[in-house]
């Protein structure tokens, strides 16, 4: 799997390259849209090669997080800022996580909540150490705790917080994040 997503990363590179650089000249329409529709697929595909990068080092044992002290609730406000998501409430706490890469997981899904439980926005609430994402239907409950494998970065995010000791789990109807105290 490394040795994939390691020989995937050149072409990807040259298409998201040059589509960088066919922006920057002048084109008749409707090339400009699709110039920026190719610039976006590479880059979320990007971040799935990212993603199963990941899950490898995390099976092989192979992954270094870089652990930081951050504070639960603005983490939880970045991430839901990231995926285009409303407020986020409560109190914070001091947490001991990868930071950028516990963004992009409560991100993942924040945004995994929504698109399978069909909602137009979800609730993110913020107690302590803490992150409960909701609602969470009967429907996406097994895809967003990666019970189900229907969306690589759900599973991806659950396998990346649990190997930095965070509690994945279902509360009711929420998701519940508990993550790792200093």
């Amino acid at each position: 799997m490394a040795l994939a997503c390691h020989d995937l990363r050149t072409p990807l590179a040259t298409v998201h390259g040059f589509a960088k650089t066919l922006r920057r000249v002048e084109l008749a329409d409707p090339a400009p849209r699709y110039v920026e529709m190719i610039e976006a697929a590479s880059t979320q595909l990007g971040d799935l090669v990212d993603q199963l990068a990941l899950v490898a080092r995390i099976e092989e044992g192979r992954y270094d997080p870089q652990l930081s002290d951050v504070d639960s609730l603005a983490l939880a406000r970045a991430a839901a800022e990231d995926v285009d998501e409303g407020a986020v409430e409560g109190e914070g706490a001091t947490v001991r996580v990868d930071e950028e890469r516990t963004r992009r997981a409560i991100g993942q899904l924040i945004r995994a909540t929504r698109r399978h439980g069909g909602l137009e926005s979800v609730t993110v609430r913020v107690e302590g150490p803490v992150v409960e994402i909701g609602p969470l239907t009967d429907y996406s409950a097994p895809v967003v705790l990666g019970e189900e494998l229907r969306e690589l970065q759900a599973a991806a995010s659950v396998m990346l917080l649990r190997a930095l000791g965070a509690e994945v789990s279902r509360a009711g109807d929420a998701l519940r994040l508990t993550l790792p105290l200093p």
